[in-house]
């Protein structure tokens, strides 16, 4: 699974036990795999991979036993994107070539130094937009996209 998609679970499974938790209150409860994978449209192993990623980061936590299950460990509104990236995928998005390049070609020995200092600037863009959007602010766009959709299909 590459990073960008295990960022999109992990984001739409946040997302969706937010709404369980904006939904029912107090009576929010735990929920299991199986019923997050539903609307993710996954695999249950694969969402309690990355759920228990975030577990040990404290975004979620864990019950076992009969009633066992997932849900969000602090509100959502205290739940960065930022947090989440670092969680599924805790290294920049850009890295350079495997294999050194030519070190006696005029762009094989400067294409490196060039790069990376491109490549860290678009790290701490994405990082810095990130770090300013919350789980509350997903779920608050999903749900007017969601609004928006179901109008124009009316």
């Amino acid at each position: 699974m590459s990073g960008n998609s295990r960022l999109t679970l992990a984001v739409h499974t946040l997302a969706w036990m937010a709404r369980r938790m904006v939904d029912y209150g107090d009576q929010y409860d735990f929920s299991t795999s199986r019923e997050i994978a539903e609307s993710v449209n996954t695999n249950p192993v694969t969402l309690r991979e990355l759920l228990g990623m975030m577990e040990e980061q404290g975004l979620v936590t864990v019950q076992r036993g009969s009633n066992a299950g997932w849900k969000l460990a602090r509100k959502p509104e205290e739940i960065t994107l930022l947090e989440v990236y670092k969680v599924v995928k805790p290294h920049t998005m850009f890295t350079l070539h495997h294999t050194p390049p030519n070190p006696k070609c005029p762009i094989g020995c400067g294409i490196g130094p060039a790069l990376q200092g491109i490549y860290a600037n678009v790290q701490d863009a994405m990082e810095q937009e990130l770090a300013h959007t919350t789980i509350t602010d997903v779920l608050r766009d999903t749900l007017a996209s969601t609004a928006t959709h179901s109008r124009q299909n009316e």
